[in-house]
């Protein structure tokens, strides 16, 4: 898949098929990941696989009603952020961190796989931030939701380019 056409073909999915993304894929995308630009190359990123443990833990701190969204794919990953304590390197490293967790989604998509970036408030809750062994140096960014579409995906309507763009002197 050409570049521009993965970045455009691109979508949000909420009905995944049953099979996890094996191991070698995720290692893949998670390499990938790696290559996001990132100032200072600090490499603040950091991945975690959750696996039926951690994914029970989570679930049992984000309460029975939100639990249910985390059955919608058979892989889920949290980005998160390892904060170095200087405010501006920390936004720093959040940006890097986002367009690496992009990087993920947009090379599950080249592979045929269907992906979502949730932001769940439990990643940002004491009882969320302990199931996933997250620390005082660490923030969550968000949730990838991986595995195989189990339907396709209409792209939305995007605003057109002149009313996000400006071209200064």
């Amino acid at each position: 898949m050409e570049l521009e056409e993965a970045i455009r073909t691109r979508r949000t999915h909420k009905a995944y098929g049953a099979d996890p993304v094996d191991r070698a894929t995720l290692e893949e995308l998670l390499e990938l990941a790696r290559w996001a630009p990132n100032h200072h190359l600090t490499n603040p990123w950091r991945f975690r696989v959750l696996g039926p443990r951690s994914l029970a833990a989570l679930k049992e701190a984000a309460g029975p009603e939100a639990a249910a969204k985390f059955d919608r794919a058979p892989t889920l990953i949290v980005a998160s952020v390892a904060l170095s304590g200087d405010p501006e390197q920390d936004a720093e490293d959040r940006d890097a961190t986002a367009v690496a967790a992009y990087l993920v989604l947009l090379g599950a998509h080249g592979r045929g796989l269907a992906g979502y970036w949730r932001t769940p408030a439990v990643l940002r809750s004491p009882e969320g931030r302990g199931a996933l062994g997250l620390g005082d140096d660490e923030v969550a960014l968000g949730l990838l939701h991986l595995g195989p579409a189990r339907q396709e995906q209409r792209p939305p309507e995007r605003s057109p380019v002149e009313t996000v763009v400006s071209f200064l002197d």
